[in-house]
């Protein structure tokens, strides 16, 4: 696994063995970038993000080499956090991010009392806790952590559809790749 592109492009992350944590592919995570920057490089310049579910850290991590000002990693398991710090660490990451140990309902009230405002959220369960998907989904419809332009993407089973719409947020796109597939949503009126 490794940062595709940006400040630390190419540079490896680690993940844990077995499959208890399974990290965005590489090629997925290509897509899901290419997707958001649409051929402007500098389109996350000074960005803030919540990768929910966080694992090993990657979607964070390509985050903050193309530019994100701020990510916020939230990640409730003790092996998974010390990862994340772990890769962050190696990379030489010093500022610019937060890992949470938290889960992730108790993460998105913190952050909200905290007056936080996230352009991206990105929220990635283990596949087969598909009730997460709408729990979050719909806390994040519920709070005041988006702002009007803000992004939700969710990665999930290409055989699972977390819908189209949740309260507030509407799909407006949405991309499939091997066995996953990536959700993208927006606030709608």
């Amino acid at each position: 696994m490794r940062v595709i592109a940006g400040k630390y492009r190419s540079r490896l992350l680690r993940s844990m063995r077995g499959m208890d944590v399974r990290p965005t592919a590489d090629r997925l995570r290509e897509t899901l970038f290419d997707v958001l920057t649409a051929g402007n490089p500098a389109a996350l310049e000074g960005t803030a993000w919540i990768d929910l579910y966080a694992g090993t850290g990657a979607v964070g991590i390509e985050a903050l080499s193309r530019g994100a000002m701020m990510v916020y990693f939230v990640e409730s398991s003790a092996g998974p956090a010390d990862l994340i710090s772990k890769n962050l660490q190696s990379l030489g990451i010093a500022d610019g991010f937060e890992v949470l140990r938290l889960n992730a309902g108790r993460a998105l009230q913190q952050l909200e009392g905290r007056g936080i405002l996230a352009d991206y959220v990105f929220l990635d369960p283990p596949y087969r806790m598909e009730e997460e998907y709408g729990r979050t989904l719909s806390a994040l419809s519920h709070s005041r952590l988006l702002k009007a332009e803000s992004l939700v993407i969710a990665e999930h089973h290409k055989k699972f559809d977390p819908g189209d719409r949740i309260a507030s947020l509407a799909r407006y796109r949405l991309l499939k790749q091997g066995d996953a597939a990536l959700s993208f949503y927006r606030a709608s009126a």
